[in-house]
């Protein structure tokens, strides 16, 4: 019975909560998500993002990704901090219709594969490769490597995801494998 409550819950905000934007299959989002993109959000098959996590920002994300809880995507020029005359607080935001400043153009590309762990924050405009591990508490400004693990302020690779290029090749191999035989 829960288990069906959670499917249901999860088809109604793909459905309806988030219609504007394009999601696949196979969402899921904990409790307390917020999900909001000026442009474009577009997210594949088989997401999870966990609890009072938030994607603020332009983001296209592949299949079989998972967030960790208090996951954060955010922006890097959400206000125009240089605009003359303004306090920061009350100069022009991102979400405003007439924003003309920074980060317009910046989207944030999470591959397939992808682990975000717990509490890390993803600046805006970096690209996440496919296969990627970012360590818990992570603030990720640049982009990182696909089948690396990152961690750290700022992240920093410190390990391959796999120990051997003939393990990495086995599971791409394998991969492969399984999305031929589920189309």
């Amino acid at each position: 019975m829960i288990r069906q409550l959670k499917k249901l819950r999860s088809f109604l905000q793909r459905k309806f909560i988030y219609r504007k934007y394009d999601i696949d299959k196979g969402f899921h989002a904990g409790k307390r998500v917020r999900l909001w993109a000026k442009t474009t959000l577009k997210i594949g098959k088989d997401f999870y993002i966990g609890r009072d996590s938030l994607i603020e920002t332009d983001c296209i994300i592949g299949d079989n990704v998972i967030f960790g809880n208090k996951v954060g995507i955010v922006g890097k020029y959400d206000h125009h901090y240089q605009q003359v005359g303004y306090p920061v607080r009350k100069a022009m935001a991102i979400r405003d219709w007439n924003y003309n400043w920074k980060g317009l153009n910046l989207v944030t590309k999470i591959g397939n594969d992808v682990w975000i762990g717990y509490g890390s924050t993803i600046l805006q405009g970096v690209n996440i490769g496919d296969g990627a591990i970012v360590a818990a508490g992570s603030v990720v400004t640049k982009d990182v490597s696909p089948y690396s693990i990152y961690a750290g302020n700022p992240a920093r690779k410190i390990a391959d995801r796999f120990n051997t290029s003939e393990e990495l090749s086995i599971h791409l191999s394998l991969l492969n494998k399984e999305m031929t035989n589920s189309h």
